[in-house]
């Protein structure tokens, strides 16, 4: 196997580590305690190409592969996974999502947006009731007359629903039949019948706006209907494949960070007249960060390459991206517990970032799939049961 990068795919990761240290790093700790949303360095990285990194230059986009992606994504969210989340879901759910299935106009008209700053994208599927059984929704589109779509309900935890202009949406188009019934919509939030409500108060994250928002007989026009009637729910599984790439890449970032934090502190700090990092405890959590940080980054440029492969020749890459969100996910949580362990009081102050790397951590294990759900994923895969 050759584990060598391409000059790009380094050029991509240096153009974000660059903008990660000098413009991110520096007000992260800022924005999380004020939960305030960071549009001006959004803005600036749609700029850089990093808000649309597979899109093709046609669109606006970097038009590069999934493992810049993944490199990418590691180096921002490595500064702060909040502002990865954006990344994440502008690349993974709505850029993906339409190039994937929208039409030429659609893809000329929202991803082209998204991918440079211009805007911000979102993507709606969770509702009050439904979490990880997510063909459990209750919103509802109805054609009109005019061959419209009217649409009602509610969706929540909407990552970046307060500033997005634009949402790929899911409702239900034919009730009754399950999963079936689900089609997807493009969601042009200037719109009249759009809500946004009240932003979450979230443990972490908390410079990623997230909230509810509702449908009031909110008329989304038939072109704007994204793939073919009934095929939603296929559309959103499919999205979620490549999304979980993005959150395995922000695990592993927030993970390396904690590590790298960890690796300083055990050198520096000194008890009973040695360095922390010669007691032999303190070793063997160091070993074992390092041993479950390489696996993850492993599985997850893994599954970026299946995906590239995928995408030239077909196939699915849902089993080795489902790997490398659980793999990464938990060794982010295990990571940063036991980076706060070892820098002891400071590590639980505010006045270093460990105690909110350990916050950021724990949404990688919950959203876009919880852990138990990808174990439900591989497990079936493997046995061929369900």
């Amino acid at each position: 196997m050759d584990f060598r990068f391409t000059d790009d795919q380094l050029s991509i990761q240096s153009i974000a580590r660059d903008f990660a240290q000098k413009r991110i790093a520096p007000v992260a700790a800022e924005f999380d305690a004020k939960g305030e949303f960071p549009l001006e360095n959004i803005q600036e990285m749609g700029q850089l190409g990093l808000m649309g990194i597979e899109v093709p230059e046609a669109y606006g986009g970097a038009g590069m592969d999934p493992v810049s992606y993944v490199l990418a994504m590691v180096e921002i969210a490595a500064a702060d996974a909040a502002t990865s989340t954006i990344m994440s879901v502008n690349n993974s759910l709505f850029c993906n999502g339409i190039l994937k299935n929208g039409t030429e106009e659609q893809k000329q008209k929202y991803v082209r947006a998204i991918a440079s700053g211009e805007a911000i994208g979102a993507y709606a599927l969770t509702e009050p009731q439904s979490g990880s059984d997510a063909s459990n929704m209750h919103t509802r589109a109805v054609k009109n007359a005019d061959g419209d779509w009217v649409i009602n309900g509610k969706k929540s935890w909407i990552t970046s629903g307060p500033v997005a202009r634009y949402i790929v949406l899911f409702a239900v188009t034919t009730p009754g039949i399950g999963a079936r019934g689900v089609s997807a919509f493009i969601i042009d939030t200037a719109r009249e019948g759009f809500l946004a409500g009240k932003t979450e108060p979230k443990l972490g994250i908390r410079a990623s706006a997230t909230c509810e928002i509702e449908f009031h007989d909110y008329v989304c026009p038939k072109e704007d209907m994204l793939g073919e009637e009934g095929k939603g729910f296929a559309i959103a599984m499919g999205v979620l494949d490549a999304g979980r790439i993005g959150i395995a890449s922000q695990a592993v970032g927030i993970a390396r960070a904690a590590y790298e934090a960890t690796l300083q502190w055990s050198r520096d700090r000194k008890a009973f007249g040695h360095p922390i990092g010669t007691f032999q405890m303190t070793q063997a959590k160091i070993a074992d960060m390092k041993c479950k940080l390489d696996a993850a980054l492993l599985l997850t440029l893994r599954a970026a390459w299946t995906k590239a492969q995928t995408d030239k020749n077909g196939g699915r890459f849902g089993t080795e991206a489902s790997m490398a969100k659980l793999v990464a996910s938990e060794a982010a949580m295990w990571i940063t517990h036991q980076a706060v362990q070892i820098h002891g009081g400071m590590g639980y102050s505010k006045e270093m970032p460990l105690e909110r790397y350990f916050r950021d951590a724990k949404i990688t294990e919950i959203y876009e799939g919880t852990s138990e759900i990808q174990r439900l994923v591989i497990a079936r895969a493997e046995t061929g049961l369900r």
